[in-house]
């Protein structure tokens, strides 16, 4: 004890005397551990002014540093560490303490400092390339049914908006992107299905799936629609890799189906050339979308189908969907021939039909109707919905799983104005909401 009092006494630059009287007991006992590490009593006249910390103000700290050190050596600076070390080792006290390395120079320091900065800057510039692709695949979700190719002989020079379409390669830079960048990989967002199994694309192979979703033959314009599920549905259904792809035997089927429809037409022009008939030419294509909307729902529990549509097609639709006897089309055509049940006596292309027959698609039996529509611009519609609406309620299908119906309009019939836009607003009401309901625009080129 007498040592260690001696010690003490030369390494602070106080007499033995003040340090007795100013130090407790138990920075003592502290300092005691720290000093017994330096072995002081080989080398009293050590000089102690390399190591100006150790002092009385400073001794709560060294213990701190002291007990951290002995728990785990990283705990404290590599200073300290080698401090600890040297005195372990015996190292004399004006010999223990090392001062930390100083920075090699200050350009090394700003280059650091720039470094870290430029780092900050690269963060950002991902964050708003990220943002800027989301700006872009919403555009395409929005409008690119703006460009999309629905004139096949490329003659139409109508301007649907007077703002441009800001979608395509060549407009990049509006969203704050490069050229050099179309090479890049970004993330998709979960809004877009256009990545299939992958969850990251080139800049390039997006707007090619995107192009392919909705600049095609196809134009799809659903954003206005207020359900996320049905959103995300559309979209599902529309952008997934490889949905357009068929399996030769679907390939076939739809081959079939628009022979069907197309030799029908040459018969009719070719056999009544003169007749009012209100054909399908350059729209074919509706009977086999029509079947095959047939096929799915019957595959999928629905039992009964009511369809309302305008005169154009109506033939074609009662003769290759509804399953009509062609004798009693003809019968119609001419005055001559009489079929065993006339009707009502209506011209050919104002009635419908009523009959249930095998889907072979879904081996399921299921009702076809197509309603009368003695008035011109899809008269018929309200008239359809309440008829789908008494089926439902009178069968308990009150999610519209069993019955639905299918409506086809006119483009004249569709702007805006007439039966067409009120019954949307029918079928909006909350007490009077008919469930499944299908609308299919129906051009005289084109179906779209």
């Amino acid at each position: 004890m007498h040592r260690l009092r001696t010690t003490v006494a030369r390494l602070w630059p106080l007499t033995a005397a003040q340090a007795a009287q100013s130090l407790s007991r138990t920075r003592l006992s502290v300092l005691e551990k720290v000093l017994r590490t330096f072995q002081p009593s080989r080398r009293l006249n050590s000089n102690v002014a390399a190591e100006p910390f150790l002092n009385g103000t400073s001794s709560n700290y060294v213990e701190e540093m002291y007990y951290a050190w002995l728990e785990n050596p990283r705990n404290v600076h590599k200073s300290w560490d080698i401090f600890f070390r040297n005195a372990n080792t015996g190292a004399p006290p004006g010999t223990a303490y090392q001062s930390p390395p100083p920075l090699s120079g200050l350009s090394e320091g700003m280059t650091g400092v720039q470094a870290l900065v430029g780092a900050q800057l690269n963060v950002e510039k991902l964050v708003e390339d990220h943002l800027a692709v989301q700006s872009l695949i919403r555009a395409y979700q929005v409008r690119g049914h703006h460009i999309s190719k629905l004139d096949p002989l490329g003659i139409s020079c109508v301007d649907f908006d007077d703002a441009p379409c800001t979608v395509g390669i060549q407009n990049v830079g509006l969203y704050g992107l490069t050229e050099g960048d179309l090479d890049k990989v970004f993330r998709l967002p979960t809004t877009t299905f256009i990545g299939g199994s992958e969850s990251t694309l080139p800049l390039r192979e997006i707007i090619r799936r995107l192009e392919m979703a909705y600049c095609q033959h196809i134009g799809v314009e659903f954003m206005f629609i207020n359900d996320m599920e049905q959103c995300q549905w559309i979209r599902q259904k529309f952008e997934t890799p490889g949905v357009m792809q068929f399996t030769p035997e679907e390939k076939m089927t739809l081959l079939a189906r628009m022979i069907r429809s197309t030799r029908f037409e040459e018969f009719l022009q070719r056999k009544w050339s003169s007749e009012k008939r209100f054909g399908l030419e350059g729209c074919e294509s509706l009977i086999p979308a029509l079947k095959t909307i047939i096929d799915k729902s019957s595959q999928s529990g629905v039992e009964s189908v009511i369809m309302g549509m305008p005169h154009r097609g109506r033939l074609n639709v009662l003769a290759n969907v509804i399953r009509k006897d062609l004798d009693q089309i003809f019968c119609q055509f001419d005055s001559k021939l009489e079929a065993a049940d006339e009707g009502s006596g209506d011209v050919k292309y104002h009635l419908g039909m009523h009959h249930r027959r095998m889907n072979r698609v879904s081996d399921k039996y299921i009702t076809m109707s197509l309603m009368a529509n003695p008035s011109h611009l899809e008269a018929v519609d309200p008239v359809v919905q309440g008829k789908t609406k008494a089926e439902q309620f009178y069968s308990g299908d009150t999610e519209g799983k069993r019955v639905m119906s299918i409506l086809l309009h006119g483009d004249a019939a569709f702007a805006g104005q007439g039966i067409v836009y009120e019954t949307f607003h029918l079928s909006d009401l909350p007490s009077y909401t008919t469930h499944g309901t299908i609308h299919v625009v129906v051009n005289n080129q084109t179906l779209k």
